[in-house]
């Protein structure tokens, strides 16, 4: 698998394809923006999302949705969760079967309630090879070559492997898992939590307060998960608590960061315009809140975010209830 393409010019895309370029690779990025994509390519940087940070030579650019695919050995689907089945199906007729995905989406469809691999499968019709590789991977630290792991998850151990191999450096540890349905949702849920940290940080609730919600939010997570048929261990591995715990202590995460705004006073609406990027915990909030209801699962924190995002709740209201709700046992 020499010939590697990636759906999607965000961060997240970017440093994939700078890690591959650096490892060999041959490497093509499209973007469903041709202008913005050929800024990117005349300017060798990702302005918009890695500003800074000159991109490989090496790297190509394809806008051409027919090219992109062309000859490709391997695909990264780098698009954001409710953009993947609009940016798939107009791909698709151009996709070979045979040749594996890698996911890095985090999220879960508004509506269907499918998690990324399940709508890749929705979108084109048809088992395919895919591995989902997530983990606490903050894109400006994988860019500095900071140290970090990651987990490659597939029903299929041996792409999981090539795949582990492909994306490890020495920066970056992947590890292996064959819960797809664990590491996808952790890496969905987990933005939902971090939205709740950023306010604890915008109303300055202090550490007691936010050790609590992390606890308690992988506690909800991991609730969620059994019922859908995770296995519980992978909530308390890299993808699950490792990757919560970076999404809510991070400055540079844009969950996180969207929620402080809302916790100093920014309105909703004032604190999605201050974010560049998608914060794709705002849409994933509908998704959990729906999927709770479906599967009879208690997410009184999730619900509190969605109240305050979705039903202009205070932030102390939402708070209050929370610290009244009936004790219990842990």
């Amino acid at each position: 698998m020499r010939n590697v393409s990636i759906i999607g010019d965000g961060a997240m895309g970017t440093v994939c394809a700078i890690l591959l370029c650096q490892k060999g690779y041959t490497v093509r990025m499209w973007g469903y923006d041709a202008e913005q994509l050929a800024q990117i390519e005349k300017k060798r940087e990702n302005f918009k999302f890695l500003p800074g940070y000159k991109l490989p030579q090496s790297l190509a650019f394809e806008s051409d949705d027919s090219k992109i695919l062309k000859d490709a050995e391997l695909v990264v689907s780098a698009v954001p969760c409710q953009y993947t089945r609009s940016v798939w199906s107009r791909l698709k007729g151009y996709f070979d079967m045979k040749v594996p995905v890698v996911s890095i989406t985090k999220g879960i469809e508004n509506d269907t309630l499918l998690r990324p691999s399940q709508v890749l499968a929705d979108v084109i019709k048809k088992d395919i090879k895919f591995v989902t590789l997530s983990g606490p991977t903050i894109a400006d630290e994988l860019i500095r070559e900071l140290p970090a792991t990651a987990t490659a998850a597939s029903t299929d151990d041996r792409l999981a492997g090539v795949v582990q191999e492909m994306f490890t450096t020495p920066y970056l540890r992947v590890y292996r898992n064959s819960d797809i349905v664990g590491v996808e949702l952790a890496g969905a849920m987990k933005n939902v939590i971090a939205i709740a940290a950023g306010i604890i940080d915008g109303i300055k609730a202090g550490d007691n307060a936010k050790a609590a919600l992390l606890c308690r939010g992988l506690a909800e997570i991991s609730r969620l998960g059994a019922k859908l048929g995770a296995r519980e261990h992978t909530f308390a591995g890299l993808s699950g608590l490792g990757d919560l715990v970076t999404t809510c202590i991070s400055p540079m995460g844009r969950n996180r960061s969207f929620g402080q705004r809302i916790g100093t006073g920014q309105t909703v609406k004032k604190a999605i315009e201050a974010t560049d990027s998608v914060v794709e915990g705002i849409a994933t909030c509908k998704s959990v809140i729906d999927l709770a209801k479906k599967y009879d699962v208690d997410m009184p924190i999730t619900e509190a975010v969605y109240q305050i995002l979705f039903e202009n709740k205070s932030v102390s209201a939402a708070i209050a209830e929370l610290m009244a709700r009936q004790l219990k046992a842990e």
